[in-house]
């Protein structure tokens, strides 16, 4: 690996601490695609699409005519209120 593609890397890695983004307020405007959504809380893009369309799932942002995304705020959201009680 080059130095230059290494710095770059490292640029990208500090680009989206999500951390660092909770620290400073950023994650209200990080938005993930559907997939990364669905990626991360473990779910198919099948279930993905039924919570979302069905209304249980996190708030949706339209990016374009056929492509939404999820705030990272919205997803911490989400994930909170389907939190079990102890």
């Amino acid at each position: 690996m080059t130095v230059r593609e290494f710095e770059r890397r490292a640029a990208q890695r500090r680009q989206s601490d999500p951390a660092r983004d909770r620290e400073i307020g950023l994650d209200q405007f990080r938005i993930l695609s559907f997939a990364q959504w669905c990626a991360l809380n473990g779910i198919s893009p099948a279930t993905g699409r039924r919570l979302i369309k069905s209304g249980r799932g996190p708030t949706v942002v339209q990016l374009s005519d056929r492509r939404f995304g999820i705030t990272i705020a919205a997803n911490a959201e989400w994930q909170s209120a389907r939190r079990r009680p102890e």
